[in-house]
């Protein structure tokens, strides 16, 4: 049924649009416009109805000017970037931190964002022509991957609160992109590139056709785009073939190993169930293939070439939009769009993660070497006796008085099955459609409405099933399993590669697949215009608008049973159903007052303020709902011509989104590099061994415990119906300089502060473990924020088997405080030359803070030039980019400068012990000094050159990184893995090196 109305509200946009291609007038238009070059935006036509919406205000006014900053990336600059989709086009704006995109592989979720202030994606908005479309998941977040970049006339990017404008989520700031309105023409253009390494091969392919009919009273564009990109594997690039370990400094990885590691083994009593722990096994071991042997453990497993520094990705997009005049008083107007986007993540193989199973001594693959290893500690020890091991050794079952096993925490790569791949599908559509007229001279309305899905499927691939691997073991011939389930092939963990066959294989996995459904309607009607009183001292009357909203979202996540039982090896842990929705009635008014215009020191002055009152209703048993208030005011003073001064004040909201209400609580995997129980601490501290044992660590583990396998630990965390909005006060103060004495130049330097309480959060793993063992006493160990961590009860470790170990704790509240604030400043100069014409522009940002408290008994954590596990995607001090273009008669040589701040290993962070600083044995394929605890400044060019052929044709050519510069090294487990991946953040630096790309662009 749903994707029935999407067919038939989607043909309905392409039916207006076709119209406009069956009529003369199409042709006649598109030869004999005189405002505009073809293919480009025509100018609208003198009506009210076309009147401009500044992003930031409800006010449709054409001289009106925001008070809140507002930066712009024009078509222009998109056509110099050549981006293949919108993330990439904005990654790289200064004051921004790196959301998920192409570089993010190990926490990919299928999506692109953007994270303004870094404060988060889930806290800006995205919006297009100044509307909301459907997010893509439980975050309500939108995919950029969505947005029709050929069509995009330029994008505003504005700073802070905007929740009285367009409502919730609006914290940190909006994301406008604007299409151009009035298409005529035809548009073409076909791009690709590759790395000078000859791998990542990217594909850009756009189709739009637009023109008016009906006498001009109408106007309709299609646009079809397809984007494809390649992976690079991180195993192509030396600095990250191996994975270094950021505080040892050398070649490292993960503890599911090939071959086999095995954590401890012990004796099971058949009768009681009970393990007693062989004391000559305590600790780490691994399988000698060659001589069948359990030795000392030696080498973790090498994830990081199966691993990519680019995703491949496809995406389809359609995008249709249409308006005509049913009257010259009223507008009809619409839009759809749909996208297929279809993104791989690619990581190291499956296998059995940490997971406790048990091993008959009879078990047909058990090496002679390793079973009298086994039989002498037992005997040793006093468990069994020399006879009772003789005779399990040919035991046939359960029913046989001398069948034992043996229990062990099992880490083995099923190298054999080949990387772990999630495919995420994703297909999205979204509708608009809206009427707007004016009544008379003075007022102007507009109702409008909108309704998207979007589904997504992961297909999950490549993994094996601990269940299934637990299953397997338990076999005392070759060919059948004890438990007798049909299928079931007996494995060999204890051989070399190959040894587990492809008839094991067939057994041990199987896909799995979960569905993320979304969905937005929402309902906008508004009266604008101007009232006939003005100011004494101004001559321009006040401007206004008024008007409601409805919006309702509903989001699931439907899984197999797989993947919902947490069973598949090394997937991070289940993924349960979930199914929530809520609805919000609003109210809302916005005023523009001129308060003083054309006198002396006063040019203008202009009040601007708003107001919106929401309420919320959320789909939960027993939740009452809310109601959010939120306002705004600003001042915009220009003394003189050249000189404007703003600053404007608000107090925005944003309403937890249904991840955070309804998702259950989970064990899944967070970042942690440092357990305060590891190693040989707890053997020389009381209190803190106290604690260790208090957690579920068991008595033999302590002097053996690791850190998190491969700097990850469990955590248990989920939502909370019980949830309230974050509420936010932001302001930004600042100045527009346009002098007449330098013709050309103009300059914005603003302010910007952001403070958020209520904060809907969870605890960094830094503050949860600090909690605890920041100041260890003799009570510790009956102190909550202790006993709630749970360790693996056969290990000790805080990673391992989720449905035994949870981990960590902290599940999410509104106990949390966000505050950031900085300077951004804009430059931008044109001069001709007279042989050419130079254009400069200049974007930069100073961050002064970037906290986050998790609660009031929390760390008020400082993330500004700081990289921790702590601190997610990196935000320098000092961030630019510079863009110098020399434009010649038919040729356009442009240089694009990128300066990103050092950056330093966070100070709390560093308590827990420093990273690395010294060599490194070239035999890693890294050699020389590395200092791990800091990065030093990067310096980025990237070189275009853009050629009118003739009128119609242009070639662009883009040198990516031209002086190859790496990415600076600090290994791998030094931050989270969404952003610290092939022992760099890929996602600020790059790390593919000097790249190419060419595109032909033609219009008609």
């Amino acid at each position: 049924m749903a994707y029935s109305i999407r067919r038939q509200l989607l043909a309905s946009t392409l039916m207006v649009s076709a119209a406009a291609f069956a009529t003369p007038a199409f042709a006649q238009d598109a030869a004999t416009t005189p405002q505009s070059s073809p293919a480009t935006a025509t100018p609208a036509a003198p009506s009210d109805n076309n009147a401009i919406v500044v992003t930031g205000s409800l006010i449709r006014n054409p001289n009106l000017t925001g008070v809140a900053p507002v930066s712009v990336i024009g078509a222009n600059e998109i056509s110099l970037r050549q981006s293949t989709n919108a993330e990439e086009l904005l990654r790289d704006i200064p004051g921004a931190v790196a959301g998920i995109g192409s570089q993010v592989n190990n926490g990919n979720g299928g999506v692109s964002t953007v994270d303004l202030r870094g404060l988060g994606a889930n806290r800006n908005l995205v919006l297009l022509d100044g509307q909301r479309i459907v997010p893509a998941g439980l975050d309500g977040v939108v995919d950029l991957n969505n947005i029709p970049l050929a069509l995009i006339e330029r994008t505003d990017v504005l700073t802070g609160g905007a929740s009285t404008t367009y409502g919730a989520d609006a914290i940190s700031g909006v994301v406008n992109f604007v299409t151009r309105r009035d298409f005529s023409g035809v548009d073409a253009t076909v791009s690709e590139g590759i790395t000078q390494r000859g791998d990542g091969n990217q594909l850009r392919a756009d189709f739009t056709v637009g023109g008016n009919f009906a006498d001009d009273k109408g106007n309709a564009v299609l646009s079809i785009g397809y984007q494809r990109t390649k992976p690079v594997y991180q195993g192509d690039r030396g600095y990250s073939y191996y994975a270094i370990d950021s505080f040892a400094g050398e070649a490292s990885g993960s503890g599911t190993t090939f071959p086999s590691r095995l954590v401890g083994i012990g004796i099971v009593n058949q009768a009681t169930g009970a393990n007693t722990a062989l004391t000559d096994f305590a600790g780490n071991h691994q399988i000698n293939p060659t001589t069948g042997s359990i030795d000392a453990y030696t080498q973790p497993y090498n994830f990081n070439p199966l691993n990519v520094f680019q995703t491949p990705y496809k995406r389809f997009n359609i995008y249709g939009a249409a308006h005509y005049d049913i009257t010259d008083n009223i507008e009809f107007y619409t839009r759809g769009l749909y996208s297929k986007n279809t993104v791989n993540t690619v990581i190291a193989e499956s296998g059995a993660f940490g997971i406790a199973v048990d091993v008959p001594l009879s078990n047909p693959y058990l090496p002679d070497a390793a079973f009298n290893q086994i039989c002498a500690a037992a005997v040793g020890q006093g468990v069994l006796t020399s006879a009772q091991c003789t005779a399990a050794r040919t035991a046939t079952g359960p029913n046989d008085p001398n069948y034992q096993t043996f229990r062990t925490t099992l880490g083995r790569r099923a190298i054999e099955a080949g990387p772990r791949i999630s495919s995420f599908v994703s297909n999205v559509f979204d509708y608009h459609a809206g009427l707007k007229g004016d009544l008379g001279d003075h007022l102007h309305w507009d109702v409008n409405g909108s309704y998207g899905e979007s589904d997504q499927t992961q297909l999950i691939k490549g993994y094996t099933l601990n269940s299934r691997f637990k299953d397997a073991l338990l076999a005392t011939n070759p060919d059948t399993c004890l438990s007798g389930n049909a299928g079931c092939v007996p494995v060999n963990i204890f051989g070399g590669d190959g040894s587990i066959t492809p008839e094991m294989l067939s057994y041990l996995t199987a896909n799995s697949s979960v569905v993320t459904h979304t969905s937005l309607a929402q309902v906008h009607g508004q009266l604008t215009g101007d009232v006939p009183v003005t100011s004494p001292l101004a001559d321009d009357p006040i401007n206004f608008a008024v008007g409601g909203e409805y919006r309702r979202y509903t989001a699931s996540v439907s899984s197999d049973s797989l993947a919902k039982g947490g069973d598949l090896g090394g997937a991070g842990g289940a993924t349960p159903d979930v199914n929530g929705a809520y609805s919000v009635y609003e109210g809302f008014g916005e005023i523009d007052a001129p308060l003083i215009q054309n006198k002396p020191y006063f040019d203008m002055l202009e009040l601007q303020a708003g107001i919106r009152r929401s309420q919320y209703s959320i789909n939960a048993p027993g939740s009452p709902g809310y109601g959010t208030t939120t306002w705004k005011v600003g001042l915009n003073w220009q003394p003189v011509h050249d000189i404007k001064l703003r600053g404007n004040y608000q107090h925005a909201v944003r309403a937890p989104n249904i991840n955070e209400l309804f998702s259950p609580v989970n064990t899944v995997l967070t970042n942690l590099s440092v357990d305060p129980c590891a190693g040989a601490a707890p053997t020389t501290n009381t209190n803190l061994q106290a604690v260790c044992l208090a957690q579920g660590a068991p008595l033999s583990s302590i002097g053996l415990i690791n850190n998190p396998t491969a700097g990850q630990a469990n955590i248990t965390t989920g939502g909370n119906t019980n949830l309230k909005p974050e509420k936010s006060n932001s302001y930004t103060f600042g100045t527009v300089l346009q002098p007449r004495f330098l013709p050309g130049f103009s300059l914005t330097v603003d302010y910007y502060h952001i403070k958020i309480k209520d904060a809907i959060t969870v605890a960094t793993p830094g503050d949860l473990v600090g909690a605890c063992f920041n100041n260890i006493t003799a009570a510790s160990a009956t102190d909550p924020a202790c006993t709630i961590i749970r360790r693996d009860p056969n290990t000790g470790q805080l990673d391992g088997d989720s449905s035994t170990t949870p981990g960590l704790y902290g599940v999410t509240t509104n106990q949390g405080q966000l505050k950031t604030d900085g300077i951004d400043l804009t430059a931008n100069y044109t001069r001709n030359l007279g042989f050419a014409k130079l254009n400069l522009n200049f974007s930069g940002n100073w961050t002064n803070s970037s906290k986050f408290k998790a609660s009031p008994a929390s760390v008020n954590r400082e993330c500004v030039g700081y990289y921790s596990v702590n601190c997610a995607s990196l935000q320098p001090k000092f961030s630019w980019t510079q863009r110098t273009t020399l434009s010649l008669e038919k040729v356009d040589l442009s240089l694009f400068w990128r300066h990103i701040d050092g950056m330093k290993y966070e100070p709390l962070a560093a308590l827990d012990g420093p990273a690395f600083d010294g060599d490194i044995d070239p035999a890693t394929g890294l050699s020389g000094h590395y200092n791990f605890n800091r990065i030093k400044a990067a310096n980025y060019f990237d070189f275009t050159v853009r050629f009118d052929v003739t009128d119609n044709f242009e070639l662009t050519a883009t040198v990516y990184n031209l002086a190859d510069k790496k990415p600076p090294i600090v290994g791998y487990n030094i931050g989270s893995t969404t952003f610290n991946s092939g022992n760099t953040y890929p996602s600020t630096y790059d790390p593919l090196g000097r790249r190419f790309q060419v595109s032909a662009h033609v219009k008609f």
